[in-house]
């Protein structure tokens, strides 16, 4: 009865044993696809330091990335705490791969008109007319709402508005 017990005991664990390693293969396999992967939004370009006023130097913050794959968009400004302060765009199509760029001027709200303009590259830099309050100085993140991916992106850094 012991010797049919000790079995029973032997076997379970081997199927443990063999799960075990079965689910660690399998976690490796998924890690190796997820680093090969490219993350939605690449190569985020901020300004570190702007300044709206009529005597700052960088009077509007550049900001720029592109999508791996192709999707509308909403841009938002969001504050230390992750409020939203400023909509730059909303729902707006970027095709994939290739730079988007946006100016902020340091104002909230949502911007209902925009301005064009070509850049020296050759890019499309979308400058949104948000006419709310001035925002305050801080620091601040970039936030992508991907509309089709039902997913948002924070940039890796941020930015300093500054006041005087």
């Amino acid at each position: 009865m012991a010797r049919a017990e000790g079995a029973a005991t032997d076997r379970l664990a081997q199927v443990v044993f063999a799960l075990l390693v079965l689910a660690c293969f399998a976690a490796f396999v998924i890690t190796q696809r997820l680093k090969h992967t490219p993350t939605a939004v690449q190569s985020f370009k901020l300004t570190p330091i702007f300044s709206p006023n009529p005597t700052g130097h960088i009077k509007a913050e550049r900001i720029s990335f592109k999508l791996a794959k192709a999707d509308e968009v909403t841009v938002s400004i969001l504050d230390a705490d992750g409020n939203e302060v400023a909509t730059l765009v909303r729902n707006r199509p970027v095709v994939r791969y290739k730079q988007f760029s946006l100016r902020w001027n340091g104002r909230m709200g949502e911007a209902r008109r925009f301005t064009m303009r070509l850049g020296a590259d050759g890019t499309t830099i979308v400058t949104p007319l948000n006419t709310g309050a001035p925002a305050s100085a801080g620091e601040y993140r970039v936030q992508v709402s991907l509309r089709e991916q039902h997913r948002s992106v924070r940039s890796p850094s941020g930015f300093i508005l500054v006041r005087k």
